[in-house]
């Protein structure tokens, strides 16, 4: 079970360097843009969707791309302070990292996701919930390990005890002569 546990936290890890890598990348390149993203025609899709969705006007799709840039930077930020916290771990010994960290991050994650895929399913853009599908999908691989690492430390924690060899000792209720347990 040593194994699967090792390969349970380098997927984990994977998974939120990813996020920490990609969407602080993509987080930082709108923010910094002059356009706020809106050159990168594909990736502003979803930014033009919600706005449809909420009947924006230039103004609000710029306040709408910072906005979920801003939420992208701020997953980005939760998923690297997990690989730091990963990282005290291991290097610690003994210590368990925070879930709540991955987790906090994983919500994140599905929220912004949903929210862009909403308005893609709408206009029918399926390129464009394809991506996200596939962001949903990986945060949802990432909540399946994280609850088989759980599963597996609690495991761990608890005492195991030892069967003998006797059989145990059945005792009938006080009075009770017609009772024979199943065998």
């Amino acid at each position: 079970m040593r194994k699967a546990s090792g390969a349970v936290v380098v997927m984990i890890l994977a998974i939120a360097l990813y996020y920490t890598l990609f969407w602080g990348i993509d987080a930082l390149r709108v923010l910094t843009s002059s356009s706020y993203g809106f050159d990168d025609v594909y990736g502003s899709q979803y930014v033009f969707g919600v706005g449809r969705l909420f009947r924006l006007g230039p103004e609000g799709l710029i306040r709408l791309a910072a906005f979920f840039a801003a939420m992208k930077l701020a997953t980005a930020a939760v998923f690297a302070a997990h690989v730091a916290d990963r990282l005290r771990c291991l290097v610690a010994g003994g210590s368990k990292p925070n879930a709540e960290i991955l987790e906090a991050g994983l919500i994140l994650v599905v929220l912004l996701s949903i929210a862009a895929v909403v308005p893609a399913l709408v206009s029918h853009n399926l390129a464009q919930a394809q991506q996200q599908t596939i962001e949903l999908l990986l945060a949802g691989l990432a909540a399946a390990l994280a609850i088989i690492e759980r599963s597996d430390a609690a495991l761990e924690d608890e005492p195991v005890e030892h069967e003998t060899a006797r059989e145990p000792k059945i005792v009938a209720p006080p009075g009770a002569t017609w009772f024979t347990p199943w065998r």
